[in-house]
């Protein structure tokens, strides 16, 4: 019983995706099955709403299939890293609450900021800001500093068995 409490523990992350996950495949499903039924209506009202409605699915799937290859490709750059010994350490000072002291976190951010600066074509020096972001709690640009560590990421020639 212990173990399986262990194994909850380590991939509870990927557990709630999975759950998020299906839930929304449920609800696309649900979604372009309505959308039929709107398209086999005879009134013409109800085609549109119909067609118009059939977007949601689609818009819906591409999200969650771009979304879950981020989060793989991240995920799968972390492990590169971690082998290379080249993960930013987790050693900021922390409040009461758990949060991240901000001070501490700009002082931190400023080191990946200008190594990201000396070696704009390396994907590790972008991963690493990305997480500096998002321990500043400026997660719109973690996320794009991490898009743009994905994309050099996928340019290496080592990348293209992905």
């Amino acid at each position: 019983m212990a173990s399986l409490w262990n194994a909850f523990k380590e991939n509870r992350t990927k557990i709630w995706v999975g759950a998020v996950t299906l839930l929304l495949l449920l609800y696309l499903v649900v979604t372009f099955q309505r959308s039929i039924l709107l398209l086999s209506d005879p009134s013409l009202v109800a085609k549109g709403i119909g067609a118009g409605y059939l977007v949601l699915p689609i818009i819906g799937a591409w999200a969650l299939i771009r979304e879950l290859l981020f989060g793989a490709r991240t995920e799968k750059m972390a492990k590169v890293l971690e082998a290379e010994g080249g993960l930013p350490v987790d050693n900021l000072p922390r409040t009461p609450g758990g949060r991240i002291v901000r001070a501490a976190a700009d002082a931190e951010f400023e080191k990946y900021r200008v190594e990201a600066e000396a070696a704009p074509e390396d994907w590790r020096s972008w991963f690493r800001l990305s997480c500096a972001y998002d321990a500043a709690g400026d997660r719109k640009r973690a996320r794009e500093s991490m898009r743009d560590a994905v994309r050099l990421f996928r340019a290496q020639p080592t990348a293209a068995g992905e």
